[in-house]
């Protein structure tokens, strides 16, 4: 090893928390449960997802913590709407963010910090097929059986 990285390693791992924003709690936000699930939001996108150039933006309409995050180096700017499970949510919010012009994603955060992500779209999106092969034997499975026991 050399002495470089035998000085490093006796400094301890470097204070990763402070790359953070701090300046979360600056954005003057009134609802400091929705600044919470902002910051489980952020830290889960950085630390967790690794996600790219994660920052924090206030909506002043909404009086909300909004997160902006590309998924991927190189990819598309993406909103990121954090709420607190008891916040309600209305179609004039969802529709301020998605106005914003980047795909939206909302995170429900539950009281003991599970995160659960859906992504809204402008309007209907067909669902994709199934993967693989799928093949519905529901009713005609349940008819064959009925047709066995008779």
């Amino acid at each position: 090893m050399s002495g470089a990285s035998d000085r490093a390693e006796a400094s301890g791992p470097p204070n990763w928390i402070l790359h953070h924003p701090a300046q979360m709690k600056d954005l003057e936000v009134a609802d400091s449960a929705q600044v919470h699930a902002a910051f489980l939001v952020y830290m889960d996108l950085t630390e967790v997802r690794q996600w790219k150039e994660v920052s924090c933006v206030k909506s002043p309409e909404l009086q909300l913590v909004l997160l902006e995050a590309k998924e991927k180096e190189g990819g598309p700017v993406q909103s990121v709407l954090p709420l607190p499970v008891h916040r309600s949510l209305n179609h004039r919010s969802i529709r301020h963010v998605l106005d914003r012009g980047f795909p939206m994603l909302l995170c429900a955060v539950a009281s003991d910090s599970t995160l659960v992500y859906q992504r809204m779209t402008d309007g209907l999106v067909t669902p994709d097929p199934p993967a693989g092969s799928f093949q519905d034997m529901g009713r005609r499975q349940h008819r064959k059986r009925r047709q066995k026991q008779h």
